[in-house]
């Protein structure tokens, strides 16, 4: 018996389906030479501290650092993952040979070698890999079926992470909770979370630190065309009006007028980060509302695999092209010109260098019928940003004209479109988005002069930004830095903060801890993430630069150029010295931190404190700060009930006491709602 295990009990369907297994049992499918059976993503996790001793169950700080000698797994604690489990094993241990069907990525590979390993596998293991769920692509799959060595190095690198991730939060959240916090308190502590509050921190220490200047500057308009004085800003009003006063009193002069073709290249196909990015900017989805779409989208067969870091497409697919593109039937008026001739092959969509485990999202040439809502809305932006793929370039013309009134040299300069290529494809939004710079200018000629109208513009530096969850996510795939550019954003995310998959996850953690809040479309840090990462000393520990350098290691040990050994014992040493460090720290710092739900471990791991009252509901009182959580009843105040979204409504007993009727409390809130839309 060959037995099948996927990720997925949807997936497990569709395999045994397609392979003749038609007969549902409990737990697993069967038919002819195959059982096909699935787990529930993750069942299987590293040990806790106190599983592997006795010592490590109290908290304590002689205990750190804690570095197991062998790290081990453990089934997870719940009762249909048990049942799952049992039923896996019994098929495991009948099966001649099995076929690992798990989501083809880091994550996927880590999940079922866990499995197999719990379950005692001992026969011979193959590798199923695909890049999307259609009929065609499973069958192929099939064919062409790898064995389970050509990814052991994935796995090694899923198994260096996880062991990763356990050595530093586990000894760094004990470390500065015990050191750091109130008895009972617990600081949350990161490979990848805390680098990535460190930059929001960042950012919300520039924008409180700055200082507005402000400055002038000198525009003319001539023949309805507006130039800028090439000097730059003025310092100083006085200067500016010196300078006015002097151009205003002679005529403008056309010095130069030059005029230069351009091309603007389509955008390039979507990885999993640029499409959270645009879903950000365009309708204003978090990056885990995007991601949870696009997994949906993906087992809608509508399109291929999303947990991906490239924006490439092999050259292998290059053949395949103009039937995905026939069989997008509700886009036909857009296709029907790529179907008529030949489909341009350019090196920044076909690139085998570029393309690893899986390419760029893309459709899979199926019915998007069945999507609903955003599901469709996304749909929409993944097919256009194909089919624009292969349109031609943009044609434009750049005219460039210099002048001159009283020996101030200006400049204008004006965009026109020749051939649109493929912007004629893109929806509205994006024609106004990309329009917005474009300024049609005059015929002018050289040597030509007139009156002129200048005038002298008070303006103000502005500080940074906040962080959306767009620009948050493009400053962890670059470590940090903000690149513009997309082929050096391409070459930076080797060193990236996180995974594509995961930093979904991180971001919503950040907020899960109320380290951070939303503010419209920004991010904040809340006074705890600012307090926290104040305390930290250890670069190591903040640094988006030493962790993105850590995330290329592990992207080396999927190549097999790097060691998982030498990964391990230099975050080993790491850790060690980190416990040195604040150990050595005799400055009696604390922090303060509100009370939070369980962070990365598990409660009976925890020191123990005085268990709080449980939070009550206020009758659907309507939050006057979001609109759309209601009350909740705290210990010492009122709050939301959208708290984990970000609401940080927060009402005192001292003003609002907690033995208002609900009646009462509800006229109080009225007021406050009352008064903030006044």
């Amino acid at each position: 018996m060959i037995l099948c295990i996927t990720e997925k009990p949807s997936v497990a369907a569709d395999i045994a389906r397609i392979l003749g297994a038609g007969v549902r049992r409990d737990g697993y499918y069967e038919g002819g030479d195959y059982k096909i059976t699935w787990t529930f993503g993750h069942l299987c996790e590293l040990k806790e501290p106190h599983d592997y001793t006795e010592m490590w169950k109290r908290w304590s700080l002689g205990s750190l650092p804690m570095i197991p000698e062998r790290f081990s797994i453990k089934l997870k604690s719940d009762k249909g993952i048990e049942a799952q489990f049992n039923v896996i094993k019994q098929l495991v241990s009948q099966a001649s040979e099995v076929i690992n069907c798990g989501d083809a990525g880091q994550e996927g590979e880590l999940i079922q070698r866990w499995v197999l390993q719990l379950a005692g596998c001992k026969v011979p293991v193959r590798r199923l890999w695909i890049s999307s769920l259609t009929d065609e692509a499973i069958r192929a799959g099939f064919d062409g079926l790898r064995p389970e060595s050509d990814f052991s190095n994935l796995y090694l690198a899923g198994l260096s992470r996880a062991a990763g991730d356990w050595l530093l939060g586990m000894n760094a959240t004990r470390l500065y909770s015990l050191k750091y916090s109130e008895p009972g308190r617990v600081l949350s502590i990161g490979r990848v979370q805390t680098p990535t509050l460190a930059l929001i921190v960042k950012r919300h220490l520039e924008i409180a630190d700055f200082t507005p200047r402000d400055y002038w500057e000198l525009k003319t308009e001539y023949r309805s065309a507006i130039f800028s004085a090439t000097e730059g800003r003025f310092e100083s009003e006085e200067l500016g009006c010196e300078t006015l006063e002097k151009v205003a009193a002679a005529p403008l002069q056309i010095t130069s007028v030059s005029k230069k073709a351009g091309r603007e290249a389509p955008p390039r196909l979507f990885d999993l980060t640029s499409l959270q990015v645009e879903c950000n900017k365009r309708f204003g989805w978090t990056a885990d509302q995007t991601l949870r779409l696009i997994q949906s989208l993906y087992e809608k067969k509508v399109t291929t695999y999303p947990r991906v870091d490239t924006t490439y497409l092999p050259e292998d697919i290059y053949p395949k092209i103009p039937g995905i593109l026939g069989r997008m039937t509700p886009y036909a008026p857009q296709t029907a010109l790529l179907l008529q001739g030949k489909i341009a092959k350019s090196k920044k969509v076909f690139d085998n260098s570029k393309v690893t485990d899986h390419h760029a999202i893309i459709p899979t040439g199926q019915s998007p019928d069945l999507l609903v809502d955003d599901e469709k809305r996304m749909y929409h932006l993944i097919a256009l940003r194909f089919i624009s793929a292969f349109y031609p370039d943009c044609e434009f013309s750049t005219t460039t004209v210099l002048a001159e009134a009283a020996g101030v040299p200006f400049k204008a300069t004006g965009k026109v479109i020749v051939k649109p290529g493929w912007r004629a494809l893109s929806d509205s939004d994006r024609q106004q988005d990309q329009s917005e710079g474009d300024n049609i200018l005059p015929d002018f000629a050289e040597g030509e002069s007139g009156p002129h109208s200048p005038s002298l513009q008070k303006k103000q530096t502005q500080p940074p930004k906040p962080y959306t969850e767009g620009t948050l996510l493009r400053a962890m795939e670059s470590a940090g830095k903000t690149v513009d550019d997309e082929q050096l954003r391409e070459a930076m995310k080797e060193n990236g903060i996180g995974r594509p998959s995961t930093r979904a996850a991180i971001i919503e953690t950040l907020f899960r801890r109320h380290y951070i809040a939303r503010e419209r479309k920004n991010i904040v840090a809340t006074q705890a993430g600012i307090d926290l990462i104040a305390l930290i000393n250890e670069e190591l520990l903040k640094s988006a630069k030493l962790t993105g350098l850590w995330e290329n290691k592990l992207r080396r040990i999927e190549r097999g150029s790097y060691s998982p050994q030498e990964f391990m014992q230099e975050l080993k040493s790491m850790i060690q010295q980190i416990v040195l460090n604040v150990l050595s720290d005799n400055t009696n710092r604390r922090i303060v931190i509100e009370d939070r739900k369980p962070g990365p471990e598990k409660q009976a791991d925890r020191p123990k404190k005085p268990r709080a009252p449980r939070i009550k509901s206020v009758e659907e009182i309507v939050c006057p700060f979001c609109g759309q959580g209601h009350l909740l009843k705290g210990r010492t105040a009122y709050g939301c009930s959208r708290f984990r979204e970000g609401c940080t409504l927060r009402l005192d007993f001292s003003e609002y006491p907690a033995e208002l009727t609900p009646a009462k409390l509800r006229t109080k809130v009225a007021r406050l709602t009352s008064a903030s839309k006044s």
